[in-house]
């Protein structure tokens, strides 16, 4: 496995479970030290040189590292005694919307995960490892830590970002790296890991696939139960056609789309079965 990420810019590491992502961050962050290879976080080495290293490196763990009892703003207030030029304690509670004083075990747990990446950014930190952040938030919480994912983009920050959202990829990722089974599958930029592939898609059921074939004069393949692709290039003829030949047929075809999304390619490079 080998990849590098920029100031800057966002890095999306992606995978199924078990592909090795938590495993691949944790070694960066020095919590791992790695059997065989090289891992270089600004120059250093996460494990020999973390003392130089940490203050400078922001981590979102999935779980932990705050105490049952304590209250949002005395674990912001504790985190930022850690750095010299840290963000507002007050000014990061009021922007990530959460109580002052309820007891940590007493938050929702979307509650839980705005703190904790409150607690990964307090410090100003130059590289910020994220995983999973948005797991459990509403959407409107999920979209208010978008922006604030962007806005350490925009100050310059490298931000390496574990999701299993490919949305939340798509929106924020400048880069994207796809594991599996402990390799690098797939690399680069969203929409050039999504070229390359004309066609239709649209979800639907019952789809007699040689009828609507004969129908728009297309080869038309089922990649998976309720979704299909009419291939070659996509005009609105095609559409009336496809969209005609599904009401003729009493078909509701939805999520009509050209080309391929980031999910697409993720779930042909990496298996439609499930993961333990």
């Amino acid at each position: 496995m080998s990849f590098t990420a920029s100031a800057g810019s966002v890095l999306a590491l992606l995978g199924p479970n078990g592909a090795g992502k938590t495993t691949t961050v944790e070694t960066c962050e020095g919590f791992r030290t790695p059997s065989a290879g090289r891992v270089s976080v600004l120059g250093l080495d996460p494990v020999r040189d973390a003392a130089s290293l940490r203050p400078r490196v922001g981590v979102m763990l999935q779980h932990g590292g705050v105490y049952p009892g304590a209250t949002p703003l005395e674990m912001l207030r504790l985190y930022a005694a850690f750095y010299p030029s840290p963000l507002s304690p007050e000014g990061l509670l009021e922007r990530l919307g959460l109580p002052a004083r309820t007891a940590y075990r007493r938050l929702s747990g979307g509650q839980q995960q705005r703190l904790s990446l409150g607690l990964a950014v307090i410090g100003r930190p130059v590289v910020v490892f994220l995983d999973e952040p948005t797991a459990g938030l509403d959407p409107q919480a999920r979209h208010a830590t978008w922006d604030l994912v962007r806005e350490l983009r925009t100050d310059g920050v490298c931000v390496v970002l574990t999701t299993h959202v490919m949305e939340e990829a798509e929106a924020l990722a400048d880069a994207v790296v796809i594991v599996d089974r402990g390799r690098v599958v797939a690399s680069g930029t969203v929409a050039a890991l999504t070229r390359g592939e004309s066609g239709l898609r649209f979800s639907a059921a019952g789809v007699d696939v040689e009828a609507l074939g004969a129908a728009v004069g297309r080869p038309v393949s089922s990649p998976a139960p309720g979704t299909y692709v009419v291939a070659g290039p996509v005009d609105p003829a095609l559409l009336a056609a496809v969209t005609a030949w599904c009401a003729s047929a009493g078909v509701l075809a939805s999520d009509l789309r050209t080309g391929r999304t980031l999910e697409d390619v993720f779930l042909e490079l990496t298996g439609r079965e499930l993961r333990s």
